[in-house]
């Protein structure tokens, strides 16, 4: 039965990495995929969610601080060693490699943990971005495949363990928000 998935898998590895490359997609997939190219739009985001977003900006920004400090070390330090599987550029031969293959493990992908929590928290208070921020986050999933350093169910997995940690925290928030202001009602009577 495994052996089943892995040929699912494998399968459209090869159909995102070489059947639909096109030169188009190798340019600009290579800059989707590296999170450098984006902390300035991070520090945008995170400063308009203090600054313009009201109290639910407050709040989406503090639950995706909590989430980057905890996802990122959670998966790439403990789930990923748990899994131990190999990149397909690790494993595979005739993978496209348009990025670095790294060193780390290959499942679940942390970009896509990343990126699916944070479209998750992001939609929960501003439910209006959610397309975008959806798309944003597949995107950068699908790059991870497409550039050969994930198989597709890496960024699946990394896509489901994103949006169970987001709806974690956001329950963590409603709780404190519920607790914080019975306590100000109670110093208040």
């Amino acid at each position: 039965m495994i052996e089943f998935f892995y040929s699912i898998d494998l399968f459209f590895f090869h159909l995102c990495n070489s059947w639909i490359a096109n030169p188009v997609m190798d340019a600009v997939m290579p800059f989707v995929t590296e999170v450098k190219n984006f902390y300035a739009v991070y520090v945008l985001l995170f400063v308009w969610l203090l600054w313009r977003g009201g109290k639910k900006g407050r709040i989406c920004a503090a639950v995706l601080a909590a989430a980057v400090l905890i996802a990122d070390p959670l998966n790439s330090r403990f789930i990923k060693e748990l899994f131990e599987r190999q990149r397909p550029c690790q494993f595979l031969d005739g993978v496209r490699l348009l990025v670095p293959c790294g060193g780390g493990k290959s499942f679940p992908s942390t970009h896509a943990v990343n990126n699916f929590k944070a479209e998750l928290v992001i939609s929960a208070y501003f439910p209006k971005a959610r397309w975008l921020v959806y798309s944003i986050a597949t995107l950068v999933a699908f790059s991870r495949v497409y550039v050969g350093v994930h198989y597709p169910s890496d960024v699946i997995g990394g896509a489901i363990e994103g949006m169970l940690l987001g709806v974690i925290l956001i329950m963590i928030a409603d709780m404190a928000e519920r607790y914080i202001g019975e306590k100000m009602r109670k110093n208040k009577v």
